[in-house]
């Protein structure tokens, strides 16, 4: 069974403007809100590849009941621990070629409330497939993913994890199965200048070998990406298309890698089909379908290093 982790979910309200003007009275061409967060978007573009997850987490509030009444109508499982405070509110202003956001405050999550979220977990199973998912609330320490990752290894579960900065940081530690960084987030972990791929290679290098990580994949926008793991070293260029929303490109990477190792257990094909999702999300106005996925594979050309 596969679970997503979303200890920082909000719902995204989407506005679409001709311009933006700050300090002014602005009007909005068209809006909608969907159910948001990191975890929850890997679970909506695994639905649409047909495969079934459940979404674990934290919700509150009238919030915290839009997300998983959506959830419901969309038919994904979910299972989240309920808190007392609101889940927040996140704004996303899309105006020309510009995107803004506002993000809301998280809310406090107590003590016995991640407990009890622990508790889920502890119920997984060996062959289980975990997706820790997103930021933080700030009311948790950076180190949460790295004692969850931990925890999960012990249990005979694989972990997967999509964070950055110090919780990325932390948890490498613990050496989760799968890590996604771009190539920004990499050099912020070393501290260093990544100048070009040989860079990249050298320190996905250290995380696969010293980490103990099995799949390194280096996301590089335009450029494409760099695998670094058990399949090898290796390029991936990127299909060729408009970005027109960004949102969600990465969770879709991420998706499409777990949803084409499970079946294939193959990294260059896992890897492809990760760039390859990431991207039909990006040129697309939501989060990308099977069809929009597989339509760009054959451009995601793989150069072995």
């Amino acid at each position: 069974m596969i679970y997503t982790v979303t200890l920082n979910p909000a719902i995204d309200y989407v506005v679409s403007l001709e311009a933006f003007h700050p300090g002014e009275v602005n009007r909005s061409q068209s809006d909608y809100k969907e159910a948001g967060g990191k975890g929850i978007n890997v679970s909506r573009v695994l639905d649409r590849f047909g495969v079934q997850s459940t979404a674990l987490g934290f919700v509150g509030g009238f919030t915290g009941k839009f997300i998983t009444d959506y959830l419901t109508e969309i038919e994904i499982e979910h299972d989240f621990v309920s808190l007392k405070q609101d889940t927040r509110i996140n704004v996303k202003l899309k105006a020309a070629s510009e995107e803004s956001e506002v993000n809301g405050v998280s809310p406090t999550i107590e003590e016995d409330e991640y407990q009890a979220f622990l508790l889920k977990l502890e119920q997984l199973k060996k062959g289980d497939i975990v997706i820790l998912a997103g930021s933080l609330p700030s009311s948790l320490s950076i180190n949460v993913y790295q004692e969850m990752v931990a925890m999960l290894k012990q249990q005979d579960v694989i972990a997967i994890l999509d964070t950055s900065g110090a919780p990325l940081a932390e948890a490498i530690n613990a050496s989760p199965s799968f890590i996604k960084p771009n190539h920004h987030e990499l050099a912020e972990l070393f501290d260093t200048e990544v100048k070009d791929d040989q860079d990249v290679i050298r320190l996905a290098k250290q995380l696969h070998q010293e980490q103990q990580i099995d799949h390194v994949l280096v996301s590089m926008a335009k450029a494409g990406a760099i695998y670094v793991g058990v399949g090898g070293v290796m390029k991936l260029s990127a299909p060729k298309g408009t970005a027109v929303h960004s949102v969600g490109a990465g969770d879709s990477a991420v998706a499409g890698f777990i949803y084409s190792w499970q079946t294939s257990e193959n990294a260059e094909e896992a890897a492809k089909y990760a760039v390859a999702a990431g991207s039909a999300t990006a040129f697309s106005k939501t989060l990308c379908t099977k069809e929009e996925v597989e339509a760009l594979l054959p451009q995601v050309n793989v150069t072995h290093i």
